[in-house]
């Protein structure tokens, strides 16, 4: 039987960047051919560092969908765990190795019994940096008989208590958008601002403006965030500077919305650009994280099971900010994305953030419950 908290911390000590899961990727393929081993209704097929794993059912009439994403952070671990990370300047603080042990957990217990409808377990990479939903997506991976009916995942939450799932019928996650703006100017010395052409103050001059979107572009009743959280000018006090770098991000809980901001800062940059007679490039980038929009439906049918379970407090929560390639499937796919409460102080991404563990067990039981129930 799979030792989840030996399997979460073996993970934890091993993260790495999203399509670079290399020692992660052989990990889950021994567990995984570990847990499938003498079981002729599975079949396993990967992408680079992507698995998919197929449970063929005895009378399929639909296809279920489970989604883990396998990738960490780039930040050097502070819990001061004696299983903390392996690899200098990486860490799975966004939990991504509690989901990889709840995936081979229901894994494990739909196993038992073959299914009467098919079973897909997808374990993606590159969830924090490259979309890699959407590039396994492309690369025809779920396609024909991988292809799921309905597509299920779920991601854990650090101010949720062990026994809390928290979910909604609409959208789930906010849209968002990877923005990188440079203004190309003249330099010259501080002394003969006459002489350049200041693309620091240019800069300085979008930053303040595309604060005009929320409050006057996005309607007050959907809401929208604009942060820039990098800029870079110059080299020292007494040069003007040449070039500008902004980056920032957008995040927006419709599509339309997360449109309509990008179209804004692009005619703001562009605007400004003219205004001081510089040049800019304008570089937004979406991909695949698109808002993650539960399908009210399958949504209902999920939250009325999890209202009913023994031991799950249900939560009919708010979207949040924070961005998830899921929503690029769910996009594709009609699905169900949920919280799971994970009782830390600590907030994901973080370099502290440590889960309960007591998750596990509890997540893979409730998990594999309701899976049983659509799977037959």
């Amino acid at each position: 039987m799979l030792d989840l908290i030996a399997t979460r911390r073996d993970l934890h000590q091993i993260p790495e960047i999203g399509l670079e899961e290399f020692e992660t990727h052989a990990y889950l393929m021994a567990k995984i051919a570990e847990l499938t081993k003498g079981k002729s209704f599975v079949s396993i097929k990967t992408w680079q560092t992507g698995i998919v794993v197929k449970l063929t059912g005895t009378a399929p009439e639909k296809t279920i969908g489970w989604r883990t994403d396998i990738d960490g952070l780039p930040i050097i671990e502070d819990t001061g765990l004696d299983f903390k990370s392996r690899h200098e300047g990486r860490m799975h603080a966004c939990g991504h190795d509690m989901h990889m042990t709840l995936a081979l957990g229901v894994l494990e217990q739909l196993l038992v019994t073959q299914p009467k409808q098919n079973l897909i377990f997808l374990f993606q990479p590159a969830e924090e940096n490259e979309a890699g939903g959407m590039l396994m997506y492309e690369a025809g991976m779920l396609d024909g008989a991988f292809r799921p009916d309905e597509f299920y995942g779920l991601h854990v939450r650090p101010d949720l208590k062990v026994g809390d799932i928290a979910t909604n019928t609409s959208t789930l996650f906010a849209g968002t958008c990877e923005v990188k703006v440079s203004f190309k100017g003249t330099g010259g010395h501080a002394a003969f601002p006459h002489h350049a052409n200041d693309a620091l103050v240019a800069a300085s001059y979008f930053i303040t403006q595309v604060q005009t979107i929320v409050s006057r572009n996005v309607d007050p009743i959907e809401g929208a965030v604009v942060t820039f959280g990098s800029m870079h000018a110059g080299t020292t006090n007494n040069v003007i500077s040449e070039t500008a770098y902004l980056h920032g991000t957008i995040r927006t809980l419709t599509q339309e919305m997360n449109d309509l901001t990008q179209k804004r800062i692009r005619e703001i940059a562009q605007g400004i650009a003219t205004s001081f007679d510089l040049a800019v490039e304008i570089d937004l980038r979406q991909g695949g994280y698109l808002p993650v929009e539960n399908n009210p439906a399958l949504a209902e049918e999920l939250m009325t099971f999890f209202d009913q379970a023994e031991g799950v407090n249900l939560i009919d929560i708010a979207p949040a900010m924070t961005g998830e390639d899921f929503g690029y499937l769910l996009s594709k796919i009609p699905g169900v994305m949920f919280w799971l409460g994970i009782d830390t102080p600590y907030a994901l991404h973080h370099p502290k953030m440590s889960p309960d563990e007591a998750a596990l067990a509890f997540g893979v039981k409730q998990i594999s419950n309701f899976i049983k129930t659509k799977a037959g």
